[in-house]
């Protein structure tokens, strides 16, 4: 197949998922619309740390900290009596500079020695949400979130919150995809592929590193502002290192570095769950067993699969000419 084809098909596919989007929800139960908005949220939050761990190549297991920050965040604004839209774009800001405080550990440690550092920060983040209760209201949370209305239409319902939670997803990966289009998204490659490279280049690497954690933290803390209204509850439960770890098992799965990405991991660590339930105590089981046999076979996450199929032809055309051409030489050979 041409790259050209592959480009179209491509496009027409994610043209028609688009559309399923926005049709298939009208058609569903309450749960299946509350499921597709969770999943959203996730795929929203996931954004977030594919840039910061497939673009940047930072490894980071602290995002749902940034989730629980942002959800308390506008939880506390609406209970003060303050609109969610004020208090979205300020959860979003504060998440924008706690990533960057996040960040400084990138500049003196890597690798496993980095996940270990954000794993501390997240520990931390959700024994403050624990154990603060006047703030928090601690193991018992806060009851009540209401739901926001916009332009005057209520959003109280599964399927309106929904094309709000739809809505902003596609906001943000249209800015996301601008960001990558941008020299920054360059620059974060860069980094990934060859730190010492892309500082000779004249990158700033430590401001790029900065940057990176920053602007995941954010696109997390718009997830957990959307989380908080959409469960209508928050407490500190799905903000601990365990939902850290599933956030980087989405962007793993999906593929690191793959635009959409962060669509198939977060299916898989949501929706994918859910319809294995019928199995009852075997679920986790048989879930767990999926995606370790689904690492063995693609490593580089379900979108990679393409790539995966393309370099095989392309090692087996190699193949072939090489083989053709000693043929050649060998009957030149017999000839001479």
């Amino acid at each position: 197949m041409s790259t050209t084809f592959l480009h179209r098909l491509y496009q027409i596919a994610l043209l028609v998922g688009l559309v399923l989007l926005f049709v298939l929800p009208s058609q569903m139960k309450s749960h299946g619309i509350y499921l597709f908005t969770y999943w959203l949220i996730y795929v929203l939050a996931a954004m977030g740390l594919n840039l910061t761990v497939g673009y940047a190549g930072q490894k980071s297991l602290g995002h749902a900290a940034f989730l629980g920050i942002g959800a308390y965040t506008v939880t506390l604004f609406m209970k003060a009596g303050l609109s969610f839209w004020l208090g979205l774009p300020v959860a979003a800001l504060i998440c924008f500079f706690m990533g960057l405080v996040l960040g400084f550990p990138a500049l003196r440690v890597q690798a496993i020695y980095l996940a270990f550092a954000t794993l501390g920060f997240n520990t931390a983040v959700w024994l403050v949400m624990r154990n603060e209760e006047w703030l928090t209201g601690g193991t018992f949370g806060i009851n009540n979130v209401p739901r926001p209305e916009l332009f005057g239409v209520s959003l109280a319902g599964n399927l309106n919150y929904y094309y709000l939670v739809l809505g902003i997803t596609i906001l943000m990966g249209l800015l996301l995809l601008g960001i990558l289009r941008s020299p920054w998204g360059k620059a974060f490659t860069a980094l990934r592929d060859n730190p010492i490279r892309a500082e000779s280049l004249g990158i700033d690497i430590k401001g790029y590193t900065l940057l990176s954690f920053a602007i995941g933290a954010a696109y997390a803390g718009v997830a957990g502002a959307l989380l908080a209204s959409l469960v209508q509850f928050v407490d500190p439960a799905p903000f601990n290192v365990e939902n850290s770890i599933m956030m980087y098992l989405m962007v793993v799965v999906g593929g690191p570095g793959y635009f959409l990405g962060p669509l198939l991991g977060a299916a898989v660590g949501v929706i994918l769950p859910e319809w294995l339930r019928f199995a009852q105590a075997w679920y986790l089981f048989i879930f767990g067993t999926m995606v370790v046999l689904l690492m063995i076979w693609l490593p580089d996450g379900l979108l990679s699969l393409p790539d995966l199929i393309r370099d095989k032809k392309r090692a087996k055309l190699a193949a072939q000419q090489r083989l053709n051409a000693s043929s050649s030489v060998k009957a030149q050979e017999t000839q001479s």
